[in-house]
């Protein structure tokens, strides 16, 4: 496996980066407000924070890792174009060839 397939497999396209983004919230939100909701009624604000670090381990678990789904909709870039002699040139080059005249 070369470098360039190594980089390709953590590949993520930027609609895989919106679905994470927002798998992520709605994760910690949902886990957000069952841990309130249970340390209210146990009276311990630790269960709280307990459910709320599973739920963002859960979210990282889940969203940080190139999963194939959020590969789907990959980019199509276009191809190299070739560069001609005329289009080659440097602006200095063409400064320099405007002072000797």
């Amino acid at each position: 496996m070369g470098l360039t397939d190594w980089f390709e497999a953590l590949h993520m396209d930027y609609d895989g980066q919106a679905r994470a983004e927002k798998f992520s919230r709605i994760i910690i939100l949902l886990f957000g407000i069952v841990g309130f909701v249970w340390g209210y009624v146990i009276q311990q604000f630790s269960e709280t924070v307990r459910i709320l670090g599973a739920g963002f381990i859960l979210a990282a678990v889940l969203t940080i890792p190139p999963w194939p789904i959020y590969k789907r909709k990959a980019l199509q870039w276009q191809k190299v174009r070739p560069v001609k002699a005329a289009e080659g040139e440097s602006s200095t080059e063409k400064k320099e060839t405007k002072k000797k005249k």
